[in-house]
């Protein structure tokens, strides 16, 4: 078949890819426009743009595809449109052009977080399970008929970024079990149950600083799943700190450790045994840190270069620029 394919991030690649080593034939590719970096000094190409060009691929970047791109897209006159992660909300107009419509890769269990940030949103929510569903897309945001869905458990210490390579290749799988569907007339659609839907929004910074008067299990959660963006971060004295990855301290605590406040760094923590913060129900190892200016470091390889010591405590709240 004569594919059209929207995506961006890297997300989509493997996707891309699979449909590139299919029997089909990729006739067009689209994705978000350029974007400068967060310092402003280059501009940043996406994933998918980059996918592209090293395999000469025909590309178009619409500013807004529903008002810009009907007719180049009409022009390659596609049997199916397919989306993962594209970024942009598609047009009536823009659905039917192809012959089959348009289907979509999202990295949940429909109609289970809906929206931007799905796979973030499973891991922050202590979720054991979640999958990739190919959907028919319509105007409703993430609304459509589920085509075909793949279950996979979310590991103890899954961080967003890791879970998401996961699902980007079983979504590759199921994308090409699903073109074959429709090549042979077999494609069935199923109904979501819109009132268990639940809407994820973009993670803001603001969302992912650490309150350490939560549980262990709440900030491994928000730490795993902010991984890698928008990260979680703290306040240690006046530097903002980032932290990448946790685990939950299983041991008791003394009398002593108990007392102290959320957010102090435990006398168990060395160079050796790596850094143990107190929370509201007992502890949690920080495994990776960022200090402004640094690396990402395992967190005690920082206690032994001083930059953080025993009882000193991390703050629950700090001003995002």
């Amino acid at each position: 078949m004569r594919v059209i394919f929207l995506g961006t991030p890297e997300f989509a690649i493997p996707c891309l890819d699979a449909l590139l080593k299919s029997k089909h034939q990729v006739v067009g590719v689209v994705t978000q426009p350029d974007k400068p970096s967060e310092r402003g000094n280059k501009v940043v190409f996406s994933a998918v743009k980059n996918y592209a060009i090293s395999h000469n691929l025909p590309l178009f970047q619409f500013p807004k595809i529903s008002r810009d791109g009907v007719v180049d897209l009409k022009a390659l006159n596609p049997d199916i449109m397919v989306t993962a992660a594209y970024g942009q909300i598609l047009s009536q107009e823009v659905l039917d052009i192809a012959k089959f419509g348009v289907i979509n890769i999202h990295g949940s269990l429909l109609p289970k977080y809906r929206g931007a940030s799905p796979i973030q949103a499973a891991i922050m929510d202590g979720e054991t399970e979640t999958g990739v569903t190919i959907m028919k897309t319509e105007a409703g945001l993430d609304t459509g008929d589920i085509i075909k869905v793949i279950k996979t458990p979310i590991s103890e210490n899954e961080t967003a970024g890791e879970l998401s390579d996961r699902l980007a290749v079983l979504g590759a799988m199921a994308l090409i079990e699903v073109l074959t569907y429709y090549e042979n007339g077999t494609v069935t659609y199923q109904k979501q149950d819109h009132f268990s839907a639940t809407i994820t929004k973009k993670i803001t910074k603001e969302e992912c600083i650490i309150n350490w008067e939560k549980s262990s299990r709440e900030i491994k959660c928000l730490i795993h799943g902010a991984n890698p963006n928008p990260v979680a971060r703290t306040l240690l004295g006046n530097d903002i700190v980032k932290i990448y990855k946790a685990k939950i301290y299983t041991e008791s605590l003394s009398d002593d450790c108990k007392k102290l406040a959320g957010g102090t760094i435990l006398p168990i923590s060395s160079s050796k045994t790596g850094v143990f913060v107190k929370t509201s129900d007992g502890a949690i190892e920080l495994c990776e840190m960022q200090m402004p200016g640094g690396k990402i470091l395992p967190a005690k390889v920082l206690m032994n270069g001083r930059k953080i010591n025993v009882y000193d405590c991390f703050k629950n709240t700090l001003q995002i620029n």
